[in-house]
């Protein structure tokens, strides 16, 4: 089912990236864009994460709870308003990844196709990528996303560190997780904005940091903003010189 879904994906986006590129550069580029858009969701990520701390205004915890519950399988009821900070902050570093970073990533090693089977794959983790009865069916579709987002987490790790934060204290950090590749951009976010984050009972990342509030969410906000956008100009000269270089 892995396979049927990821592959006819691609080919669907073989195919329209094909059918475009043999228009004139002034229509391919701004179509190819336009079919590139979908495999990205960095936008509504970060407004969804605002939303949690806008929810502590209008409502209090409760309603942050509940506005967390859609970014997150915890069990958003036993979370006190540093966890709710937590996790939220947690989800956009992690995120930052699998919505915007590792879908860039895959259109500059392969094209459309790259991107779009990126979100498939990813896609797919999230639905079936669980422990319980049903883990052995979803096995493939954690492990795939594990292999194919190594590299995009790193890169999304260094583009939210600062050399203040050292390489050795990123690197410990990182493998506290369980996951093989979420560790990285959240560890690093945890040691950029100085706080405490974690999943009670699993791991804690920086456990010698401040306890997360609202103005660190914020900040984590910008940072997000900050890394998605250097991504991006990454990304633009990289095809720039691939262009370069084909041409």
């Amino acid at each position: 089912a892995w396979w049927l879904v990821v592959g006819s994906v691609a080919a669907l986006a073989a195919l329209l990236q094909a059918a475009l590129l043999q228009l004139p550069a002034w229509a391919a580029l701004p179509l190819l864009a336009l079919a590139l858009k979908p495999a990205f969701a960095w936008r509504m990520l970060r407004d969804e994460v605002a939303a949690v701390e806008r929810a502590f205004a209008d409502g209090g915890l409760a309603a942050a709870r509940q506005r967390l519950r859609s970014l997150c399988s915890r069990d958003v009821e036993q979370l006190d308003a540093r966890t709710v900070r937590e996790t939220a902050i947690e989800t956009l570093a992690e995120n930052l990844n699998d919505s915007f970073v590792a879908p860039l990533f895959w259109f500059c090693v392969a094209g459309l196709p790259g991107a779009w089977a990126w979100r498939a794959v990813n896609t797919l983790d999230a639905m079936w990528g669980y422990r319980g009865r049903w883990e052995w069916a979803g096995k493939w579709a954690a492990r795939a996303d594990d292999a194919l987002g190594w590299l995009p987490a790193r890169l999304t790790a260094a583009l939210l560190w600062r050399p203040a934060i050292g390489l050795a204290p990123l690197w410990h950090e990182a493998g506290r997780t369980p996951s093989p590749n979420g560790g990285w951009p959240m560890g690093a976010m945890a040691l950029r904005l100085g706080v405490r984050l974690g999943k009670p009972g699993v791991y804690t990342l920086n456990d010698g940091g401040r306890d997360a509030d609202a103005a660190a969410l914020e900040r984590a906000l910008a940072i997000g903003e900050q890394a998605a956008l250097g991504a991006l100009v990454a990304a633009l000269i990289w095809l720039m010189g691939s262009a370069t270089w084909t041409g």
